[in-house]
């Protein structure tokens, strides 16, 4: 095992005139990317839908409290139709419409959190999005003035993403 880790330390001390040999490449950084912001995208997707869900629900919950209550009324359940009275599928929609509004809050704060790591992620490996590196740019030159030697490397390492 000893064997094994100096000639890794070999490998590494000889790889490190090219920077960030250990770092993953710029395809792998981009798939990555694309890979959460789909994620993102899916859970946005997710609450609206079950927002559009929520709005139903509210629409058949106002419309049966003003039913009677002995009235007979037809549930969808698990693709199976059930003959019920509003009396009994009215708290059982109130209940459905409260836990999908949990649900919201919880994909909400999921959302948040992944925007964050996207954020950091994409200032870890210099993302720039495309129509974005028009203002960024405009910033960076100004501030690499003095950095001519080393200015360069760094804005080649930014990965531009479509």
């Amino acid at each position: 095992m000893a064997a094994n880790s100096s000639s890794t330390g070999s490998k590494s001390s000889s790889g490190g005139g090219s920077g960030k040999q250990a770092g993953p490449s710029a395809e792998q950084v981009v798939a990555t990317f694309q890979r959460m912001r789909q994620e993102q995208r899916s859970m946005a997707s997710k609450a609206a839908e079950l927002e559009m869900d929520i709005n139903e629900h509210s629409l058949v919950i106002e419309t049966l409290k003003e039913v009677d209550p002995s009235r007979k009324c037809f549930r969808l359940v698990g693709g199976v139709l059930v003959e019920r009275t509003v009396k009994e599928v009215l708290p059982a929609l109130e209940n459905n419409k409260e836990q999908i509004s949990k649900i919201i809050e919880t994909i909400n704060t999921q959302m948040q959190a992944k925007g964050r790591e996207l954020t950091e992620y994409r200032e870890r490996y210099n993302i720039r999005l495309v129509g974005e590196g028009e203002s960024e740019g405009q910033g960076q030159p100004a501030g690499s003035s003095g950095n001519s030697e080393g200015g360069g490397s760094k804005s080649g390492t930014g990965v531009l993403v479509s």
